[in-house]
């Protein structure tokens, strides 16, 4: 538990868990065309059945069986940010858009409608940053850095870029839609959108990378 660990450490703080709601966007197409990958394996007669009864999209993942497609839609807005701005102003740490947090869309009455879908956690977070006038952004990963090239004998890693070059990067195919692409996505909205600076790296040098001694840094 977070706030546990804290104590050890003599650090006092509020801890607060949000379930977060995200309003995503419906427009571009994505909830007419699941491609996340969701809930457990199933053999191919098994998966046709629980497609047919469920109403379900099914999709083979190679070498491993057939699972629920659902959709990905964007995040436009976090529900919550008002609130969560308010608890993190007031010195709580507070964890939010776990996940991706829940897409909903605004129905007609001015309420909200959930939806079936995964929201890329990365782009998620981005849209929080935003949303509540954070500065940085620290994307945590399985990597230091950030890389062109990765996994071939060019391979490099990327100290600085802004997000001019990270543009030119993403549209070159360097930072592929399943790994590294989000989350250079994700920066270069939340700094387009007056954040102040992105730091990605891993979770071993997250604390360094604050000094400006590791990760990758995208500046505006």
């Amino acid at each position: 538990m977070l706030r546990n660990c804290l104590a050890e450490k003599g650090i006092l703080k509020h801890v607060i868990t949000i379930v977060t709601q995200v309003h995503v966007d419906f427009r571009n197409g994505s909830l007419k065309s699941p491609s996340k990958p969701v809930g457990p394996y199933y053999a191919e007669e098994e998966a046709e059945r629980v497609a047919k009864e469920m109403g379900w999209t099914v999709g083979e993942i190679p070498g491993k069986g057939y699972r629920r497609l659902v959709p990905s839609p964007r995040p436009v807005e976090i529900v919550e940010k008002d609130d969560i701005k308010r608890l993190v102003d007031g010195g709580s740490i507070v964890i939010a858009a776990g996940g991706g947090g829940v897409p909903v869309l605004l129905n007609g009455n001015g309420g909200l409608t959930g939806i079936d879908g995964v929201i890329d956690k990365d782009l998620a977070a981005g849209v929080l940053a935003r949303d509540i006038g954070a500065d940085l952004l620290l994307i945590v990963t399985d990597v230091d850095r950030v890389h062109l090239n990765h996994g071939t004998p060019e391979e490099k890693e990327i100290e600085t870029m802004d997000v001019s070059e990270a543009s030119g990067y993403l549209e070159a195919g360097h930072f592929p839609s399943g790994s590294m692409g989000p989350k250079v996505e994700a920066a270069i909205q939340f700094l387009q959108s007056g954040g102040r600076e992105v730091i990605i790296t891993s979770i071993r040098l997250a604390r360094k990378s604050l000094d400006g001694g590791a990760g990758t840094k995208i500046i505006p």
